[in-house]
Formats: structure tokens, sequence, C-alpha cells
């Protein structure tokens, strides 16, 4: 009876947890930049090259990003070490993405990682998002890495 009390507090308990895990909390997308230009009214006997002249005189243009900086992801555990992952956003956009710590503790770690470290830092950049593909032979560390890299958007707000 014990074992069936148990396991049923068990099953209940997962599926609370399952049904109530939220994933990416964006729903709609989150504001980037804003663009505003101002300008003069055209009056109606104006001389067009002289409205145009000082329409692009007096046009102000201003670009608010308000994500700009330097973010860094959890530290993912995974069955061989650490990943950490640490991504630069400019203009609204991951322009750099590094693994500060992932492992290398022996040959084998140092000789997957040395591969697979620049795939995932390109595609993260290509793809604007932590929905990259696993590199083959590194399956530990791009789910770590992967983690990292969703962690550090999310804190950058993209």
């Amino acid at each position: 009876m014990k074992k069936i009390a148990w396991w049923l507090m068990s099953t209940l308990t997962a599926c609370v947890l399952i049904l109530g895990y939220r994933t990416s909390s964006a729903t709609e997308p989150a504001l980037v930049s804003e663009t505003v230009a101002v300008g003069p009214a055209v009056a109606g006997g104006a001389d067009p090259e002289e409205t145009t002249a000082t329409t692009a005189a007096t046009a102000a243009e201003t670009t608010v990003s308000s994500n700009d900086g330097t973010y860094t992801g959890v530290s993912a555990p995974t069955k061989f070490g650490p990943v950490q992952v640490q991504i630069t956003v400019s203009d609204g956009q991951i322009t750099a993405v590094e693994a500060i710590d992932y492992p290398t503790s022996n040959g084998k770690d140092q000789q997957i990682n040395s591969r697979a470290i620049p795939k995932l830092n390109q595609e993260a950049v290509a793809a604007q998002s932590a929905n990259i593909n696993t590199v083959s032979g590194a399956t530990y560390t791009t789910d770590g890495y992967i983690t990292s890299l969703q962690s550090a958007i999310d804190q950058a707000g993209l």
C-alpha cells in the first residue's frame, strides 16, 4: 500500500511540474529599437528644393536600444564539466558569442571542444537565438551551451 501511495504522489508531482513549466515567457516581441523622424510640415506654395533641404537639415533621427551590452549565461553542468556562454548585444542583435567555460580537463575534451565551440559560436550568431543544431560528437557540450546561451538571451531581453 505504501508503494502505491508513493507512486501515485510521485506521478502527480511530476505531472504538476511538467504542466507548470513555462518555456519562454515572451509572448510578444520585445521593443528592440524605435526610430523617430521629425521635420517641418510642407507649406502649400514652398519651393520643393528648399523644402527638401530644410527637411533634411532639421530632421532628427533617434535610435533607442535598451539591451546593448554583454550578458553571461548560467553555468550549465554537463557530464564532463560546466559550460558557460557570454553574448554581446549591439543594436538589439547578437554580435558575438563566446564560450567562456567548457570542459578541457583531458585530451579528448580538448579535441572535441576545439572543433565544437567555434561551430556553436558561429551558429548562435547566425541564428540570433538558442535554436541551433547539435554538433555531432559533442552532444553534452552542445546541450550545456544551449542552456547557458538561452539564459544569456533571456537576460538581454531578446
